[in-house]
């Protein structure tokens, strides 16, 4: 069951997985993914989320591939 939050105070958004124990994460870019001992992801996190998800439906709309600096 996802579970997805998003803070404005920080602009971050939350995007729960599962209810996993995080082992590791790993970063790329503005997006931190969390995963279990198995290798499962478990959380995402993205920072400046409202430039990402913006920027992400403007690339959907457009037709155009979404980088991730």
């Amino acid at each position: 069951m996802s579970k997805i939050k998003y803070s404005k105070d920080v602009d971050v958004l939350l995007i729960e997985l599962s209810s996993e124990q995080i082992d590791h994460a790993e970063e790329s870019g503005p997006v931190v993914v969390h995963f279990s001992a198995d290798g499962r992801p478990v959380l995402l996190e993205v920072f400046d989320a409202r430039e990402f998800v913006l920027g992400s439906l403007s690339s959907v709309i457009r037709d155009t591939e979404v980088t991730v600096p």
